[in-house]
């Protein structure tokens, strides 16, 4: 092994946040237990911690999908599934979510019910790793606030450039870390501090609300992550950071 080559995989190794540090299971079945626990309040807290501006970020993602009039989407680490019912706004046939908490899938499931979308989307448990679809089958593949979640991010990428039709979108919502004066020492101050003090007690899980700006900070955000999509073969990368850069939205093409 090559000096450089062990010196990425020691980075690599640190970086790697989870919910429950005393716990020795993998990523994926903590990030999986950690959603299950807090899917009863998930909708309030995400919408009531980022003041709404999370519905803004996922109206905007959705009309970067116009243009292609995607007709079988798939939202990837879909939870609740709100960001699948955002893009029935572009009247596609179809739209498949997948993920790993029942908990969340549960909470969704109903969601679609209670609103008669359930014939139009779907949604499966599932991992983001090892998707259960063939190749070249959804005409966008699309993910909010998930990819820094994954076990094995480029892995986990490379599935979704998999499963992606030739010439289809993939657009992906995800938190970004400020870096202008001041904003980036409010958004710190209230990301380490406010936040997981309001989400320990409505969610009743400490783990769930620090591991929220632990995962945030080592999540390889900008141009960094741009580069791993060029890597895995997407093109015509773009990042456009969003509400002075708490999160950004990242497009490609297979």
């Amino acid at each position: 092994m090559l000096v450089t080559d062990f010196v990425f995989l020691l980075t690599t190794i640190t970086l790697t946040v989870v919910p429950y540090k005393e716990d020795r299971s993998r990523k994926k079945e903590q990030v999986a237990r950690m959603f299950d626990s807090i899917s009863g309040n998930y909708d309030f807290l995400n919408h009531f911690l980022s003041l709404g501006i999370d519905i803004r970020w996922r109206k905007k993602a959705v009309k970067l999908l116009a243009p292609s009039k995607p007709k079988l989407i798939l939202d990837v680490a879909t939870g609740t599934g709100d960001f699948a019912v955002e893009t029935l706004k572009l009247n596609p046939n179809k739209v498949i979510g997948i993920d790993i908490s029942n908990g969340m899938l549960e909470v969704g499931r109903k969601k679609m019910k209670d609103r008669g979308l359930d014939s139009r989307i779907e949604l499966l448990n599932g991992d983001s790793e090892n998707l259960p679809f063939e190749e070249n089958k959804f005409d966008a593949v699309i993910v909010a606030f998930g990819v820094r979640n994954f076990e094995n991010l480029e892995k986990g990428l490379a599935e979704m450039h998999r499963v992606l039709k030739p010439g289809g979108r993939m657009v992906v919502l995800e938190f970004s870390k400020p870096r202008m004066f001041p904003f980036k020492q409010f958004y710190n101050f209230y990301f380490n501090f406010i936040l997981p003090k309001i989400g320990k007690v409505i969610s009743k899980d400490p783990a769930a609300y620090t591991y929220l700006p632990e995962s945030v900070q080592a999540f390889p955000d900008g141009d960094s992550f741009v580069s791993i999509l060029n890597r895995l073969g997407f093109k015509d990368t773009v990042c456009k950071p969003l509400t002075f850069g708490i999160s950004s939205l990242y497009t490609g093409i297979k």
